[in-house]
């Protein structure tokens, strides 16, 4: 592994383990330790790419520590682990993880890391959604003990609807480094002719994009609750926590408005103590 990629990692984890106020730390902090391990290496293999995508270093260093890191994931499923990556090669083995997963991550986030996204179509938005989102779900309903068809169907769902809420949520930070998550489709729905980041977000009819968007979140939601529902609420414990502060942040945005400036949305720690409490005893 390279070393710029293996202190990365170190320095991911560490940060991963000091995020107390985080929904993904409460939220995993009810699991069982071995759990609770694998998905804190799953966090920080993520962290890990997602950082080099959005660094500030030139396009083709970005493009070339994700290949590093493609390579490295290959050599862990061939038994020779890289330096750096024993503790996710020992959470894979436990937890029969999916290669492909990994990659699809590494796919999702050079997405970024090859080109500014400005206003995709429908089908490309979904593809990032599956890969950055979606795939970290499959990774986890695992370590969780779903069954495949369950777990599977609620990392679609449920990794959708997160990756939806964290772009309504994030749009104003986006477009300051020139990047806009909102679907091409709901832009011309909107009336918005452009697909520059800066215009878009100042654009009076902002709003009727953002609906459109928040309306698909709430329905692959609903989709989750309905899987959840028939599952056993102690290995959907983590999952419920997730949904619960997600959903409040976008209900909260929806109330808010769409017209700037906008209140950056955030769920008090207190209140997301209180979910977690709610879920932890089961």
């Amino acid at each position: 592994m390279n070393i710029q990629i293996s202190h990365l990692l170190e320095r991911n984890y560490r940060t991963a383990g000091l995020a107390g106020g985080s929904s993904f730390y409460l939220a995993m902090r009810i699991l069982g330790r071995l759990q609770r391990e694998a998905m804190f290496e799953v966090y920080s293999f993520c962290r890990a790419v997602d950082d080099i995508a959005d660094s500030d270093e030139p396009r083709e260093w970005r493009l070339s520590r994700l290949a590093d890191w493609r390579e490295d994931i290959n050599a862990v499923y061939s038994d020779v682990i890289p330096t750096g990556l024993k503790l996710l090669a020992k959470a894979i083995g436990r937890f029969s993880l999916r290669k492909e997963d990994f990659l699809a991550v590494i796919d999702g986030v050079e997405m970024d890391a090859a080109a500014d996204i400005r206003g995709p179509g429908l089908a490309q938005l979904d593809l990032y959604c599956d890969r950055v989102a979606c795939a970290v779900g499959r990774l986890s309903v695992r370590i969780f003990g779903m069954n495949d068809n369950d777990g599977r169907v609620l990392a679609d769902h449920l990794g959708r609807a997160l990756q939806l809420t964290n772009i309504l949520r994030d749009i104003d930070e986006d477009a300051a480094i020139g990047r806009l998550y909102l679907p091409r489709e709901a832009l011309q729905l909107a009336g918005i002719d452009t697909t520059d980041p800066e215009r878009v977000v100042s654009h009076p009819d902002l709003g009727l994009a953002c609906v459109f968007v928040a309306d698909q979140a709430r329905d692959h939601f609903a989709q989750s609750d309905r899987i959840m529902s028939r599952c056993s609420r102690r290995i959907v414990r983590a999952p419920k926590i997730m949904a619960e502060v997600y959903r409040e942040m976008l209900e909260e945005m929806v109330t808010r408005g769409w017209s700037a400036p906008r209140r950056r949305v955030r769920v008090p720690k207190s209140h997301l103590l209180w979910i977690a409490l709610r879920h932890a005893f089961v």
